[in-house]
């Protein structure tokens, strides 16, 4: 029997790239909390942390957990990249930056959205109403976030249409090469240029919107007047339209999932529609839409007795966090009622998702215009289809029957 952290059998084995094993990755994740909390994969050169005690201290201790060095396995490397992303940043310019991008992604601009959201939910369901059953994935789930951006960003009327099909070639997948590849390169490019374009035009002439937001905010420092470059402004725009954009789409489709196998859950929820905050909360526990987040060590840790050596590699297993019987009692049970104090599945400290309000009220308003329309619903689970990355799980396909 090897000493905790080290793995017991030589059986368990994880990676982010396992399709078979990602359909139900919970087994695997278990014995890692039990067996391996401080899991080693020689292949593919990273630790793994699974215990929601161990990824929650991580999250709050960037000066040891680096983001700096990439998030995304495929994209992490020895050196700090150089993108200004403000999701690859650390403390003290991250924090800069961050107090920055908030001046102009105020809960004002998030709270005035309720309305447009729930227009947005009836007009993508009301088609659906009568005609037997929809893809709950493509026919709403992932067309609504994209524009619920496009009217906080400030996308002109006339290009949400083409910006919202950009959105989704930059989630173009591969095998073999994930989304990194041409057509989703491609239309990263052609949204990088169109919203710089748009954020100089902002500069001219302002409007109410985020752009205008971000074009102007300022912040005093020691050295002045702090404004965001266009470049700046125009990263964090293109990070809240993916990150906005992917995790709200596969949230719902766990949702319609869940509450589609909890039939007593999901009645409730339809008589009562007051719990469905706290439905969005438990499935956000339950299935993180973004299962894993990647640091990288600033120094030597010692973790459940096992040396990691600096300049490490780690990912932070959300997912399994969210079902950590340390921290969540009958963690593996979907339980809309239940009471509980946190989850890390829009992180914690400094990385903690900008725009949690915005996807929690999105998937609010989203699932009680759904029960609204549809008080229930069959899965027609022969021709659901997974959605696969490394840092992202879910459905791309969730045909209903209604």
């Amino acid at each position: 029997m090897a000493r905790e952290g080290l793995t017991v059998t030589d059986d368990l084995y994880w990676d982010p790239f396992d399709k078979i094993v990602d359909v139900d990755p919970y087994p695997v994740w278990r014995r890692m909390r039990d067996e391996a909390p401080v899991y080693r994969n020689d292949k593919l050169d990273f630790y793994a942390l699974s215990r929601h005690s161990d990824v929650d201290e991580a999250h709050v201790d960037p000066a040891t957990y680096s983001s700096a060095y990439g998030t995304v396995l495929e994209l992490m490397g020895p050196e700090p990249l150089s993108t200004g992303q403000i999701i690859f940043m650390d403390p003290p310019a991250h924090t800069l930056l961050r107090a920055l991008v908030s001046r102009a992604f105020t809960p004002r601009r998030v709270a005035a959205l309720e309305g447009h959201i729930r227009q947005l939910c009836a007009e993508l369901l009301d088609r659906q109403v009568g005609g037997g059953g929809f893809d709950y994935v493509q026919d709403f789930a992932a067309l609504l976030p994209s524009m619920v951006i496009s009217q906080l960003i400030g996308v002109n009327p006339e290009d949400r249409e083409e910006i919202r099909q950009t959105i989704d070639q930059t989630f173009h997948i591969e095998d073999g090469k994930g989304m990194i590849n041409d057509i989703s390169f491609a239309a990263q490019i052609k949204l990088h240029t169109y919203f710089s374009e748009q954020i100089e035009a902002r500069r001219r002439e302002p409007r109410d919107d985020m752009m205008t937001g971000l074009a102007q905010a300022e912040i005093t420092t020691a050295e002045g007047t702090r404004r965001l470059t266009t470049t700046e402004a125009t990263d964090f725009t293109n990070l809240l339209v993916a990150a906005g954009t992917e995790t709200v789409a596969r949230l719902l489709g766990w949702a319609c999932d869940l509450l589609e196998s909890h039939p007593d859950q999901r009645a409730d929820l339809a008589a009562d529609p007051s719990g469905l905050a706290n439905a969005v909360e438990e499935t956000l526990r339950y299935e993180a839409p973004s299962p894993v987040q990647g640091r990288t060590t600033t120094r030597d840790v010692v973790l459940h007795g096992i040396e990691i050596p600096a300049r490490s590699r780690i990912l932070l297993l959300t997912a399994s966090a969210g079902r950590d019987e340390r921290k969540y009692p009958d963690a593996d049970r979907y339980d809309v009622r239940r009471r509980f104090d946190s989850h890390v599945s829009f992180g914690h400290g400094p990385h903690f998702c900008l725009g949690a309000a915005l996807a929690r009220m999105e998937g609010r308003i989203a699932l009680e215009e759904t029960l609204r329309r549809f008080p229930s619903w069959e899965v027609d689970r022969d021709r659901a289809v997974r959605l696969h990355t490394s840092t992202v799980r879910g459905y791309e396909k969730l045909p209903v029957i209604v």
